[in-house]
């Protein structure tokens, strides 16, 4: 890694050891590539994103007191979506310093938000196990001190298919789909009925005077459900 001293100028942290940043930017392919299984970031990733979500949960809770239970989640989820965490990668310029196989690297590998993202969260585990909570949290807030300062009109859920297409791409890259499934009623009081599903599974289902409207209940009462099964 070039640059060591000036690379970790750059994010604001100094490691006491250096081979837990070195871990955490080493990709998976390398150990897929080589013959001899080796160390990489998964694990790392793991832990960083319980750090994460903690930090970000206990900042929301404090800062924003007239938010309810949903409000938080929906804001979470917002902050911890794939393509959020990559900005934040690419911010402190971990792409260029990734460890990478030789196919990882040909096939664009430093620049694929995936491996940014997860790249972001592994940096916050190496940080954890080389200081403490304390240190992660600081680095953290620090992190995303400006993304807070957009979510201070977000006390409610407004647009159900779209806080739902947010907290499914914070797992997946593939949105939710909506059919409808039945239509009933005579031609001036008709009820559309509508199921929403992600990945070939049914999440819900919606009831409505229009297909829009069920499809908003239909993502509402699936947005209900995840948050349900989150406290499982």
């Amino acid at each position: 890694m070039s640059n060591f001293a000036k690379f970790q100028s750059r994010f604001g942290y100094n490691f006491h050891d250096k081979n837990l940043l070195r871990l955490a930017l080493t990709h998976p392919s390398v150990a897929h590539e080589s013959a001899v299984a080796g160390e990489h970031n998964q694990r790392l990733e793991f832990l960083g994103d319980a750090v994460l979500q903690l930090a970000l949960t206990q900042k929301l809770y404090e800062n924003f007191p007239a938010f309810d239970e949903g409000s938080l989640t929906k804001a979470r989820a917002k902050l911890v979506n794939r393509s959020t965490l990559a900005e934040h990668a690419r911010a402190l310029d971990l792409g260029t310093h990734l460890i990478l196989s030789r196919g990882e690297e040909t096939c664009g590998g430093r620049e694929r938000a995936s491996a940014l993202a997860d790249t972001f969260e592994s940096l916050l585990g190496a940080i954890f196990l080389d200081a403490g909570f304390d240190a992660a949290r600081e680095f953290i807030l620090r992190e995303f001190n400006a993304d807070f300062t957009t979510l201070a009109g977000s006390s409610s859920i407004e647009n159900p298919k779209g806080e739902l297409q947010e907290l499914l791409q914070s797992r997946s890259p593939r949105a939710p789909e909506y059919q409808t499934v039945s239509v009933t009623g005579p031609d001036h009081d008709r009820v559309f009925e509508c199921i929403v599903q992600h990945e070939g599974i049914e999440l819900a289902r919606g009831r409505g005077k229009s297909k829009k409207a069920a499809e908003s209940d239909a993502a509402l009462a699936a947005l209900k459900k995840l948050r349900a099964e989150t406290k499982v």
